[in-house]
């Protein structure tokens, strides 16, 4: 959606800024070269090569795509800035063990079914503002948690399993909405290293919420999917560890959730594809604020017992 004069605007900007952080630029490419009809704006994408992956990038080819662009770097006076490890890898105690497996089997098997179940109601919602694939990827996901949970190797730890979460979403997802979902585990995850208790996992909402709002640049309102996490989250804050009254405070989370979903069809996109369509056009609810509200039901109804797997 833009011209090449803008284009090449945002991405000296770009350029300057990554030298700025001392990042070696050895090849910039700017065009257009994924595009979506009425769709304005730009996207920015960055690759950690090797000079394996620079002699393919520089083999010569005939597609009319793909720009003719010098095979010299971009920034000979920065240095190489090694990509940074956003978690460790290694497990305090084996994978498929832990107080709560049982449990996060049961969760997750809900979450994965009920996801896949609305693929195309969610990819419908998305057809209104964006590329209609937002139930392809909350698929996508569900499909690799699946495979997750025959491997028997689901951590029963909170820390080690949004960690695992967040690296199996950031792997298979894709999207958009996989770099948020990893972001957000990811941020969620130490809230919960060493106390499992419900006001610890209020707090990991809230680290979460945090980390898209940082990183996604959304504010509840935006009509996004922190409308109906910050819903939610509004309502944990009432959770304590002594009452026992975690459950009845999640189940008054999911109906703020959901409440918050719905009315995002009233809000004026300020985030994402959407905010580059009309309001006029924007009638139903965001699909991310529908699947989230949806996964936080999915995880009361585990809780509550009501699986047919655990009834079984």
């Amino acid at each position: 959606g833009l011209s090449c004069l803008e284009l090449n605007i945002v991405a000296g900007s770009a350029i300057k800024y990554l030298e700025s952080k001392q990042v070696f630029i050895e090849r910039a490419y700017v065009g257009s070269y994924t595009t979506s009809l009425e769709m304005g704006g730009t996207s920015l994408s960055m690759m950690h090569v090797d000079p394996a992956l620079l002699e393919l990038l520089d083999m010569p080819t005939s597609a009319p795509g793909w720009a003719n662009v010098s095979r010299r770097n971009l920034a000979r006076k920065c240095r190489t800035l090694s990509v940074p490890h956003l978690e460790p890898d290694h497990r305090d105690t084996p994978p498929g063990s832990g107080p709560f497996v049982d449990k996060v089997r049961s969760i997750l098997h809900v979450v994965c079914t009920t996801l896949l179940q609305m693929e195309e109601e969610l990819n419908e919602l998305d057809r209104e503002a964006g590329d209609g694939d937002c139930g392809s990827t909350h698929a996508r996901a569900s499909h690799a948690i699946m495979n997750l949970l025959a491997s028997d190797a689901v951590p029963g730890y909170g820390h080690q399993l949004l960690l695992c979460l967040g690296r199996v979403i950031r792997d298979h997802m894709g999207g958009t909405s996989g770099a948020l979902y990893s972001i957000a585990l990811m941020a969620a995850a130490p809230n919960v290293k060493n106390n499992n208790k419900p006001s610890a996992w209020a707090l990991a909402l809230d680290s979460a919420i945090g980390a898209l709002k940082r990183y996604g640049g959304a504010e509840p309102g935006d009509r996004t999917m922190l409308d109906a996490l910050c819903a939610a989250a509004d309502e944990l804050r009432k959770v304590s560890d002594e009452d026992g009254n975690e459950l009845k405070v999640l189940a008054e989370a999911v109906q703020k959730a959901k409440a918050g979903a719905e009315a995002t069809k009233d809000m004026t996109a300020k985030a994402g594809r959407a905010s580059y369509i009309s309001s006029a056009q924007l009638t139903r609810p965001d699909p991310g604020a529908v699947a989230c509200a949806a996964i936080l039901k999915c995880i009361l109804t585990a809780l509550e017992g009501s699986n047919p797997e655990d009834q079984a």
